[in-house]
């Protein structure tokens, strides 16, 4: 059972249902033969908040945030979306998510502004070219932006792989590990641009092992061990200047 306060998974009360999520997990499953990589999960998010989903490799995350982009059904448990349950055969949902995942899905010939016409052109962002200039200077790669792809450093790459998520200004924004072998300038590049997102216009579920990455962005944490939710909450109910030490000895907890 996760741990966590009475608000941690969402605001349920019969006499005060609050705001509708945007996103919602109910008691999502997915197997890959004997293995339950994702085990009853469940958590609400309002329009606006910032998820940081953390554990160790192995403990489900990336099928996670699959389910939750479309790119993966799940076993068993439902996902809504704006309150409705969410249709796979639908298009329309797909248009507000953004999904950032460990490939780039940029193509190396093309140039940076090349790519982000394209990935524009299918989603009929309208005016594109002033949209893609937006999106190149947001991740402070407008300078580049004439230049192949396949010419780029990893985080250059990961900054326009961000805009290309980012183009056609998705209400939901799902990013998986995009610290990943980034350096430290890099990385402090992107993390800049990801603060950036937390402006109240979008909701965010951030998957990483990065702990001080992804607690210095989230609203809501969950430690997720094993395929289910070990704990999730507000990321004030984690214990202050103690965070390392309670997620390693959940996590060990767990596995034990």
């Amino acid at each position: 059972m996760a741990h966590g306060g009475a608000d941690s998974g969402g605001r349920n009360r019969a006499d005060d249902p609050g705001p509708t999520p945007l996103l919602e997990a109910r008691e999502l499953a997915r197997s890959f033969g004997p293995v339950r990589a994702v085990d009853q999960v469940s958590f609400q998010l309002l329009p606006g908040e910032v998820m940081t989903v953390l554990g160790p490799n192995g403990a489900g995350k990336t099928t996670l945030l699959a389910m939750l982009g479309g790119s993966l059904q799940p076993d068993a448990g439902a996902i809504h979306f704006r309150g409705q349950p969410r249709d796979p055969g639908e298009t329309s949902w797909r248009r507000e998510v953004g999904v950032l995942s460990h490939r780039t899905f940029l193509y190396g010939p093309l140039t940076a502004r090349e790519n982000l016409r394209f990935y524009g052109g299918l989603y009929k962002v309208p005016d594109l070219d002033d949209a893609v200039v937006q999106g190149l200077e947001g991740v402070e790669m407008l300078e580049y932006a004439d230049r192949p792809v396949r010419d780029f450093s990893r985080g250059m790459r990961q900054r326009v792989a961000l805009a290309r998520t980012l183009l056609h200004d998705p209400a939901l924004v799902l990013l998986d590990e995009p610290f990943t072998g980034l350096d430290v300038h890099a990385s402090s590049l992107l993390r800049d641009v990801l603060t950036r997102l937390r402006d109240g216009a979008r909701t965010v579920v951030l998957v990483t092992h990065n702990l001080a990455q992804g607690l210095s962005l989230a609203d809501r944490v969950a430690i997720q061990v094993r395929g289910r939710f070990a704990f999730l909450g507000r990321r004030d109910q984690l214990p202050a200047g103690d965070e390392e030490r309670f997620y390693r000895t959940l996590v060990e907890g767990e596995r034990s």
